[in-house]
């Protein structure tokens, strides 16, 4: 969540437009989520640490040939073994919480997601102002060594599983391809839908908020850069709200109460310059980061243990990849001069996935998982 706040320097560094800037942010993720499938079925077969930490000692060394890039075609590249190195860590992150917390896994990943979104609160505002008060280069750039220290720190303190647990046969081909099937089940696609909108949403918000906040309210970048961290900030709260819901009264409601404030923040949001009434719509917005702990409980909990971490890769894979067109094609709305027509746009595609959530087959609740 640093790379949007550094995003105007990149198009000033590089002379990139708007179109090319949210094409760089797409790369990143497209390429997030192409490693989550194989990245999975490595979780199924193999120990969570070792990809944990290998994800974020890649990610690290991948931020130092960002920093460093020398041409745009270097700075794609980066970004997109940025990407991969990303994408090994997710499904093992849900598969290890799904070993030790079983019963509670709704109220457990909330609780850990709301952790990275303290860090999203805490870190743009920091490398906004490494940006101005030294590069945009140092701002990015900062993290890569805490992330070196976070990686070696990981695969000496997470605990291997135990090795019936560990020692699983890997998947032939065709079980891996007949989870493609699963998606034909009326639930299991109704919750890719939705994810895959959900995605589309927070990457085409989260790639360009602060850019138009200072393009286009006339904020301060420093002001801008705070707003984007309230609205990770208001995650913090809401992740575990939402987990726990989920544990208590199941995926519908949990998942409708948590998506409704956002369509009022996006549908406002044009017609508001005001920065404490600014503050309010974030807030509302930021709701929907409660979105992930419902989803994906709910997703880990459809798969069996055996197959839990390639159902997540297959369905993460799939969603995460048609989602990453999402700030292209926003950054492509935004060069034409509709940046606001833009969040009117997806107000509308929010409220088709609450329209979903209401409609999805069956919802699984808790009591079918007890």
């Amino acid at each position: 969540m640093i790379y949007p706040i550094v995003l105007p320097y990149l198009q000033g560094t590089y002379g990139l437009s708007l179109s090319v800037a949210g094409l760089l942010v797409t790369v990143l993720w497209l390429f997030g989520s192409i490693g989550q499938l194989p990245g999975g079925m490595l979780a199924d077969r193999y120990n969570e640490r070792t990809l944990m930490a290998a994800s974020t000692i890649v990610v690290a060394v991948a931020l130092g040939f960002v920093v460093t890039a020398s041409t745009p075609v270097v700075l794609f590249l980066a970004t997109a073994l940025w990407g991969l190195g990303h994408s090994l860590y997710p499904i093992a992150r849900i598969t290890f919480l799904s070993n030790l917390y079983s019963e509670r896994l709704g109220s457990a990943l909330g609780v850990t997601m709301a952790t990275g979104d303290i860090g999203q609160t805490v870190l743009p505002p920091i490398a906004a102002v490494l940006a101005v008060a030294i590069a945009w280069q140092v701002g990015l750039g900062f993290v890569a060594p805490l992330l070196l220290l976070v990686g070696i720190t990981m695969y000496f303190t997470v605990p291997v599983r135990t090795s019936t647990e560990s020692e699983r046969d890997p998947q032939s081909m065709r079980e891996t391809l007949a989870i493609f099937g699963e998606l034909r089940n009326p639930e299991m696609g109704f919750m890719t839908v939705i994810l895959f909108l959900y995605i589309f949403i927070w990457q085409s918000f989260t790639a360009f908020y602060p850019t138009y906040l200072t393009n286009v309210k006339e904020l301060s970048p420093a002001i801008a850069s705070v707003l984007f961290g309230f609205f990770f900030a208001v995650g913090v709260v809401v992740k575990p709200v939402a987990g726990g819901a989920y544990d208590r009264i199941g995926m519908r409601g949990s998942l409708i109460s948590i998506l409704l404030p956002p369509v009022l923040g996006f549908s406002l949001l044009p017609f508001v310059d005001n920065v404490w009434l600014l503050v309010g719509l974030t807030a509302c917005i930021s709701t929907m980061l409660g979105s992930g702990a419902v989803t994906q409980s709910y997703l880990a909990d459809s798969f069996s243990e055996e197959m839990k971490g390639t159902g997540l890769g297959v369905v993460r894979t799939t969603t995460a990849t048609l989602g990453a067109g999402g700030p292209l094609l926003f950054g492509v709305i935004a060069d034409y001069g509709y940046f606001d027509e833009g969040y009117i746009v997806l107000a509308v595609i929010m409220a088709v996935v609450i329209l979903l959530t209401v409609r999805m087959p069956g919802g699984r609740e808790t009591a079918s998982r007890a």
